[in-house]
């Protein structure tokens, strides 16, 4: 009656096959039952009971009622979690770029399944961004550490690379940037180190060179460039870099003007040793410093000091005091040496500064002996200047020179009657002669050149061109007119020849034949023998004259080539004044074989 009277008992507690905490529905209907007959048995009434049933009910509903609040309180204390776990795995995962992180939640899970799911990932995750702060940690320390030697201000503040635990960007795409700025601010120091370094050694084979304390030089750019401790490390600072570049600047420029003072003292010191013929042994000592042309050159050590100026300046001075004991020698060497190169470009050089009478001048004091040195010297200079521009010109009156001489020997030749006998050496002779021939044919073209060549000389430098004092124009047109009346002179003697001819053989056909002295001729031509009266052979005589054995009739003859004094040969006349007489047959005969020119026979016309 009672569980009727309640429904609720029936309800929540008294469902068939419930069990709660190890309680089934029929073990609470039993004690329900057990307890009304406790109360049957007590005589309890039925409000009583009633009375206790209802407390009963309400005790159950009130432990219902607690525990439904505490199990929403912990829905709610989960809700939270999740929620917090799922935004701080959201945070992390933004600040990590983790995209590929999966949360998705299985069909039907519960809120501790849900925070089981999530509370590892997340745990990962914080030490993944623990791991990840201590990678920017280091690179940004790094970063700074070599931005602060770079810009030479060792208590530099951050380089604008803050790590925020929250809202830093912790990704891998932020720590690849880190990596990248790391590696090019690495590479940037090594850079910088290989330029101090290369800086350095540089510094310090100038200072070796100039002889200038090393250390005492870098150290005035910084103490760390000259230190010896492997844990300091060197500067490698903008204001490092441009205190090197300055002090290689410094030290280049002095050693261009020791190199530039050196080089005027060996200049001094070579002059002097050529004129004072100074011995091998002298010039050993600067051998090495005369043979450098170049202040790059300069690499050993102490080459470029100043004791080796002070040596070369003392060398100077002694070879000048030495200089002006042998004021008068010197004067008569480079007189000498004047008159050398005036003799190879056929120069007349200045009398003014002959050897005897610069001597006399100096004896008598009218003349420092320096200005004197200094006038030849001058004139030496001038000289060699004036033979250099001359160079052309006298090459090709060499040439022509070299012809002419060609054609006397053709003409020597020509008149050597045994010319073609087959001695020793015949055939050489034949070959020269014939490049003789072909020379000789050059002979004009050389001269109109010479003219040419030298009257543009003239117009170049408004001047004569003097050949030993001669004017080269006014002698090449002299040749010119002589060669002229050379071949006149050839002419004229072969008409005279052919008009002899005709006479003798218009006396042959008056008066008849006379003997014929050509066959007994021919054959010494031929053999170089001539018959005696006793049957044998004697040698016959060499003519040693090259002239004509005619009486009173020379033959044309070039002049020589080669010059004695002034173009003295140059301007003879090879012929004499032709007297053409009528002379005999053997005559012209004996005159045509020495000459080398056949007479034309009696039978042709």
């Amino acid at each position: 009656m009672l569980l009727k009277k309640h429904p609720s008992c029936s309800l929540e507690m008294l469902a068939v096959g419930t069990t709660y905490g190890g309680f089934t529905s029929s073990s609470c209907t039993s004690l329900i039952r057990e307890l009304q007959q406790i109360w049957s048995d007590i005589g309890e009434t039925e409000a009583d009971k009633e009375s206790m049933l209802v407390d009963l009910e309400r005790e159950c509903l009130e432990i219902y009622r607690r525990k439904l609040e505490e199990a929403a309180n912990t829905k709610a204390r989960l809700h939270q979690s999740v929620a917090t776990k799922e935004a701080e795995l959201a945070t992390l995962v933004a600040a990590l770029g983790e995209l590929n992180i999966s949360t998705k939640k299985k069909k039907a899970t519960t809120l501790k399944d849900q925070l089981m799911l999530i509370s590892p990932i997340v745990e990962d995750l914080k030490l993944k961004k623990e791991e990840r702060l201590k990678q920017f940690s280091n690179m940004k320390t790094q970063i700074d550490r070599i931005t602060a030697e770079i810009s030479g201000y060792s208590n530099l503040a951050n380089s604008g690379l803050t790590l925020d635990m929250e809202e830093q960007d912790l990704s891998l795409r932020k720590l690849n940037e880190y990596q990248t700025c790391l590696r090019a601010i690495q590479k940037e120091k090594s850079e910088r180190l290989q330029k101090i370094m290369e800086y350095v050694n540089e510094v310090h084979i100038l200072c070796g060179v100039l002889k200038i304390d090393f250390s005492r030089t870098v150290k005035d750019v910084h103490p760390s460039l000259h230190t010896t401790s492997l844990d300091q490390s060197r500067s490698i600072s903008d204001s490092t870099l441009e205190g090197l570049e300055q002090a290689i600047l410094k030290l280049k420029t002095e050693r261009k003007v020791r190199f530039q003072k050196l080089k005027d003292i060996v200049a001094a010191v070579s002059e002097l040793w050529n004129l004072m013929d100074s011995t091998r042994e002298e010039k050993h000592k600067f051998a090495k410093i005369i043979s450098i042309s170049s202040e790059t050159e300069f690499v050993e050590p102490d080459s470029l000091s100043m004791e080796i100026i002070e040596q070369a300046s003392a060398e100077v001075e002694r070879l000048t005091k030495l200089k002006a004991s042998r004021m008068k020698e010197l004067v008569v060497k480079k007189r000498s040496e004047l008159e050398d190169i005036c003799r190879k470009t056929h120069i007349v050089p200045d009398s003014n500064t002959d050897a005897d009478k610069s001597l006399v001048m100096i004896d008598s004091g009218l003349v420092d002996p320096c200005e004197l040195l200094t006038s030849i010297e001058g004139q030496i200079d001038k000289a060699k200047v004036e033979a250099l521009s001359r160079k052309g010109i006298i090459d090709r009156i060499e040439r022509w020179l070299s012809a002419c001489e060609e054609e006397n020997w053709l003409e020597d030749y020509n008149l050597d009657h045994s010319r073609y006998s087959a001695g020793r050496g015949a055939h050489i002779n034949l070959k020269r002669a014939e490049r003789a021939r072909i020379t000789v044919t050059k002979i004009p073209a050389m001269v109109d050149n010479l003219i040419t060549k030298s009257l543009t000389w003239e117009s170049e430098r408004r001047k004569q061109f003097l050949y030993d004092g001669s004017r080269l124009v006014s002698i090449l047109n002299d040749y010119k007119v002589t060669r002229q009346q050379k071949e006149a002179a050839k002419k004229q003697y072969r008409d005279q020849k052919k008009l002899q001819d005709l006479l003798l053989i218009e006396k042959e056909s008056l008066y008849g034949s006379t003997p014929n002295p050509r066959r007994s001729l021919s054959f010494r031509k031929s053999n170089g023998y001539h018959a005696n009266g006793n049957g044998s052979m004697t040698p016959a005589p060499r003519r040693s004259s090259v002239g004509c054995a005619t009486p009173g009739l020379q033959t044309p003859r070039s002049y020589s080539g080669r010059h004695i004094g002034p173009f003295t040969e140059m301007r003879r006349l090879s012929t004499g004044p032709l007297n053409f007489v009528a002379t005999g047959k053997e005559d012209i005969i004996s005159f045509s074989s020495v000459c080398g020119s056949e007479p034309e026979s009696p039978h042709q016309g």
